[in-house]
């Protein structure tokens, strides 16, 4: 090749450049890692060379790559075989199957061993499904591993399911009091059911053997190598840091963070990593913040090339999940309760103060704040912090975000537009779990959960992500569920008035979450000059049935203008 042509040219395709326009062209040309030319075909193929492969797409689709603003790509890579056992749905669909699982890993596994599993659903397991008040117990593990403690993180990592074994070697038994912002489920004995919820889930957590170096970093290339597959070339890895380091397997710990820097030294990172920093545990304090953000500096959280990989921001967990009950909601839950936010304080007010202070200590310090909010009240009291916070030390374009933000309400919505504040949301999660959640919260709330539409009206950038491994890394998934709401299980439509058409789903996975990443120059479109991070489909994604979306295979990808996965 010489420098004067492309090394890549495709043509005959529809490619989406995702430009402020929307604007669709036939071919582009790549080369030395950016995207050269975007037009005609006819322009852009007498730009090659002797030296160029040129790929007739045939009416193929062609996307900037793809990004999933809220990954959590080292956990993710570490709670899939053959690091864990697989319990999500399909691979499980009951109690039993569960039971059958952990039984065949404890026969094949040292005495003592611990046996760990990541995905289970009570939405999906038919003995909750049937009798709603069923929910797993230490006993049903008990029988199968008696010689094993089992730890189990159900999909949204924030609940755990145990025997008794790991219940003794954490020390939990009768009475044994829930740390602050946590939950000790017991049964109606008044023994610990071996549920842990939020907080509590480290009481047995730390106990458990963390991977070394390598292992970390082999997690962490599979992982890259099956987002390739999928047309992902950029992710954020949403909390790295000292306030994980007792999360399943160390998942949000530092040594992940440590791996990812070390891969990047190596020059074997291939992928655009945006890592939120984790200062703090959940339930933590202010104090937490300021002690974790002293741990920073140049030799910890420097990278050799910030367009591969840099820390972006501090992420800080606000309150809890909705299908737990741990988010905080004005309204209560059906049967009761409001949540609360999981920060350090012993009543409502105080942990609202203590939220506001973590805030405001990490945009002191310069950072951009993703904070974990998924219920209203909580959704309310991060906007407000963010506001409080700029007050307080004026900065430009801060581009805090709301992290899930499930039932965010039209005032803050309202804010966080005012402000360039953005809102990163989980399309693939609502689709999976709409029909529990009418349970939860009632048909009404339920379906306004993740409020799409409202978000883009309100003029809020709005970012949509997989929140791996809470739900699989599938944008296409993702796009498909922005534009049908509908659910999983059923099929029954939550929310209709929530739904947006292609181009704002496109732009929740490509030009906003580039915003995001403060890097809406150089990537997130198709235009010249962009780097040359590309995803190509195998038919026409204008013209698809939205049902049929998840089945579109992606033919091709591109990272930094080389083929990375080719189908």
């Amino acid at each position: 090749m010489t420098p004067q042509h492309p090394g890549l040219v495709l043509v005959n395709g529809r490619v989406l450049t995702v430009d402020p326009r929307f604007t669709t062209a036939a071919a582009v040309a790549v080369g030395d890692g950016r995207i050269l030319a975007v037009g005609r075909d006819a322009d852009v193929r007498a730009l090659a060379g002797p030296a160029t492969r040129v790929i007739d797409l045939h009416g193929r689709t062609v996307l900037p790559g793809i990004n999933d603003s809220h990954l959590h790509g080292a956990a993710y890579g570490l709670s899939r075989p053959p690091f864990a056992l697989d319990l999500g749905h399909p691979a499980v669909r009951s109690i039993a199957d569960i039971v059958a699982a952990v039984r065949t890993a404890a026969s094949a596994a040292p005495p003592g061993a611990w046996i760990i599993g990541f995905g289970w659903d009570p939405g999906y397991l038919a003995e909750c499904v049937d009798d709603p008040r069923r929910l797993p117990h230490r006993r049903d593990l008990d029988e199968a591993a008696p010689g094993h403690p089992v730890c189990l993180t159900d999909f949204s990592a924030h609940q755990v399911w145990v025997n008794s074994a790991a219940l003794r070697a954490a020390g939990v038994g009768r009475g044994t009091p829930a740390p602050a912002g946590g939950v000790i489920v017991v049964d109606a004995d008044g023994e610990p059911s071996g549920l842990l919820r939020e907080a509590a889930q480290h009481l047995v957590q730390a106990r458990i053997a963390t991977p070394g170096a390598a292992v970390r970093r082999a997690a962490i290339e599979r992982v890259v190598g099956e987002l390739h597959s999928r047309g992902i070339t950029s992710y954020t890895e949403p909390g790295l840091g000292p306030g994980g380091d007792e999360t399943p397997l160390g998942g949000l710990g530092s040594a992940n963070w440590a791996a990812y820097r070390a891969l990047a030294a190596d020059g074997a990172l291939h992928a655009r990593v945006s890592a939120l920093y984790l200062p703090a545990p959940m339930s933590g304090s202010a104090a937490d913040v300021a002690e974790g953000l002293a741990q920073l500096g140049p030799e910890t959280g420097g990278t050799p090339d910030p367009r591969r990989l840099r820390m972006i921001g501090v992420k800080i967990f606000g309150d809890g999940v909705p299908p737990n009950r741990t988010a905080w909601m004005g309204e209560p839950y059906c049967g009761g309760g409001h949540g609360a936010l999981c920060v350090a304080g012993d009543d409502a007010g105080l942990r609202v103060a203590e939220l506001h202070e973590m805030v405001r200590l990490a945009h002191a310090a310069g950072f951009q704040v993703g904070v974990h909010v998924t219920g209203d009240r909580a959704i309310d009291a991060a906007v407000d912090a963010f506001l409080a916070a700029g007050a307080a030390h004026p900065r430009a374009d801060a581009r805090h975000y709301v992290i899930h933000g499930d039932f965010v309400s039209a005032g803050s919505l309202a804010r966080l537009a005012e402000h360039g504040y953005g809102i990163n949301m989980n399309p693939a999660i609502k689709w999976t779990i709409s029909d529990v959640m009418d349970e939860i919260v009632g048909a009404e709330r339920s379906a306004y959960q993740w409020p799409v539409r409202s978000a883009f009206d309100a003029g809020v950038a709005v970012c949509a992500s997989s929140d791996a491994p809470v739900t699989l890394p599938d944008w296409r998934q993702g796009v498909a569920a922005m534009l049908l709401r509908e659910s999983k299980a059923s099929g029954r439509t939550s929310g209709p008035d929530q739904r947006v058409g292609l181009a704002e789903a496109i732009r929740a996975y490509t030009t906003n979450p580039a915003r995001q990443d403060f890097a809406e120059d150089w990537k997130g479109t198709v235009e010249a000059g962009k780097v040359a991070d590309l995803c190509v489909l195998d038919r026409d994604l204008t013209t698809i049935d939205p049902h049929e979306l998840p089945e579109a295979e992606v033919d091709l990808t591109i990272f930094d203008g080389r083929i990375v996965f080719e189908r």
